[in-house]
């Protein structure tokens, strides 16, 4: 009877532990996101600044901007020299105009004097006097035409200036990039930006991605697109439990990180995995949580 006790509690035990062994999950890993820090892109006092932690921002959304007022007095200053440099242009065709002018009245001089010449009343040095003003008048129509180039070319390079202070004012205003939840904010209304100085970091919770690591004896079960189990804590005693999607293996081995453990109780190599998770705004980053393979 002893006997038969004892096989039974023996039979029950190895039960339980088969049981707990399926129970057990097959990865483990951390909750992450990507984080984007948006930095301002302009010099000056920010002027206004609406961001607050956990505030969920749309992508293309304004939500400040940096004081402008030095670029557009400068835009200013480039406007006023476009146009005196522009008005040069009137001038020159003017310029071009009186020499047109005088060319036609040396050319009524010359057929005059031809005639005259024909009736041998006129000299040759009437004549060579008349085609070297007329030589003179074309030099300097020449010379006048030439600085259109240079002019063109001075309206052209103020123009460019413009659009870049354009550009500029425009990067005043902070837009944000992607839709997300504010994580942290670096900066505070009235504060002076600089370029590339951080401002607030974002990340959208929406989804997270669940990182874990598997050995090599269970790579061959995990192929990206496939449907997993994710676990991770309600409470002290209770998991939540719900399904992501396999986006990412790595395709090469690392050693065990520190905080992890695998299956095999911490194998020398292991292989990251990213899953992907639809978060109702219980998962956060950092939070830990694992996952179990499902069995096709």
């Amino acid at each position: 009877m002893k006997t038969q006790n004892y096989l039974f509690i023996l039979l029950s035990l190895l039960l339980g532990a088969c049981s707990d062994k399926g129970d057990q999950p097959d990865a483990w890993g951390t909750f992450e996101a990507t984080e984007i820090t948006v930095s301002a892109m302009a010099n000056g006092k920010l002027l206004q600044f609406n961001v607050e932690e956990g505030q969920f921002l749309d992508s293309g959304q304004m939500i400040g901007f940096v004081d402008t007022t030095d670029l557009y007095l400068k835009k200013l200053q480039a406007i006023y020299q476009r146009n005196a440099t522009a008005s040069r242009k009137s001038d020159l065709q003017a310029q071009i105009a009186i020499q047109e002018q005088n060319r036609t009245n040396l050319l009524i001089d010359k057929n005059r004097v031809e005639n005259l010449l024909k009736a041998g009343a006129a000299t040759q040095k009437q004549m060579d006097d008349i085609n070297a003003g007329l030589n003179m008048i074309d030099r300097q129509i020449a010379a006048v035409q030439s600085q259109f180039g240079g002019l063109a070319d001075q309206i052209k390079s103020i123009s460019q200036q413009i659009a870049q202070l354009e550009e500029a004012t425009r990067n005043a205003y902070i837009i944000n990039p992607v839709s997300g939840t504010v994580l942290v904010k670096f900066a505070e209304p009235d504060e002076v930006a600089a370029f590339g100085k951080p401002l607030y970091k974002i990340a959208d919770l929406r989804e997270m991605t669940l990182r874990v690591y598997i050995s090599g004896s269970q790579l061959p079960n995990v192929i990206i697109g496939q449907e997993v189990s994710v676990m991770y804590d309600k409470n002290e005693k209770e998991n939540i439990t719900t399904n992501g999607v396999v986006s990412w293996v790595s395709p090469t081995a690392e050693f065990t990180p520190k905080t992890i453990q695998t299956k095999e109780e911490r194998v020398n190599l292991v292989y990251a995995v990213k899953v992907r998770v639809k978060n109702d705004g219980s998962m956060k980053i950092g939070m830990p949580g694992e996952i179990k393979l499902i069995n096709p």
